[in-house]
């Protein structure tokens, strides 16, 4: 895969917010409703759309699972979908209801297995959330003991489509991305590796587009407060594809 920008929508009782450092107190809500915000991204010219359900994440119920739905008939591109996949039937029903790809996160974490098994149902990427330099799960909130690389290690080329790397301390900040975590994880994984969290002006768009490590290059980007406070223009972004 080229360098590609994943513009994200983040759901919580079917609105758009944007979360600062993944604190639920700490929540931005947006005027456009997700369907007409992720088609105006595709307006924009984007390839591909990044959408988390906040409230599955929270509490497992999957409340936002119709606005997913809307939103994958409503347009020609892919999207992905994470938050709350704990088990395999979750991935499953994403799968069904036209999501391209599902991100695992904490449930890849405790039990590997449902990687392996939701990947026989379509296209799996694994969210590793870093604290520093340490997996957290459960919403960030826990700790778990395991490094970034030894989370890397955990996972085969055969099973999982990405790995999507995102620095807690980083995210919704704008103050720019964690590149020593991410040429870090360039250095250990076999799979397409997406940053996430931090991304504030064009700049730091092109320093992750052009950050390499043993030949390898980052695959894209994922972001969203930037562009819904205006810092960053969707369309300049995506020029930057290209380059």
């Amino acid at each position: 895969m080229s360098f590609k920008i994943f513009p994200a929508i983040d759901l919580r009782d079917g609105n758009c917010v944007r979360l600062l450092q993944g604190d639920y107190s700490k929540e931005t809500v947006y005027g456009s409703t997700p369907l007409s915000q992720a088609v105006s991204f595709k307006e924009s010219g984007a390839s591909w759309i990044h959408v988390v359900d906040l409230d599955a994440a929270r509490s497992g119920d999957p409340i936002n699972r119709p606005v997913i739905e809307e939103i994958a008939n409503a347009l020609d591109i892919p999207i992905q979908v994470g938050g709350g996949i704990r088990n395999v039937e979750d991935a499953r029903q994403l799968f069904d209801i036209g999501v391209e790809r599902v991100v695992i996160g904490t449930a890849a974490i405790e039990n590997p297995e449902i990687v392996h098994e939701s990947s026989k149902f379509g296209r799996v990427a694994v969210g590793l959330d870093v604290a520093g330099n340490e997996i957290a799960i459960h919403g960030w909130i826990k700790k778990t003991g395991v490094s970034l690389v030894e989370g890397i290690r955990s996972y085969s080329e055969a099973e999982v489509d990405a790995l999507i790397i995102t620095q807690i301390e980083q995210d919704g900040t704008m103050e720019g991305p964690d590149l020593r975590i991410l040429a870090e994880a360039l250095q250990e994984s076999k799979v397409d590796i997406l940053a996430s969290g931090g991304v504030g002006s064009l700049a730091d768009i092109m320093d992750l587009k052009s950050l390499e490590r043993s030949g390898k290059t980052l695959s894209g980007v994922i972001m969203g407060k930037a562009i819904y406070e205006r810092k960053i223009e969707l369309l300049e972004a995506l020029k930057l594809e290209k380059l």
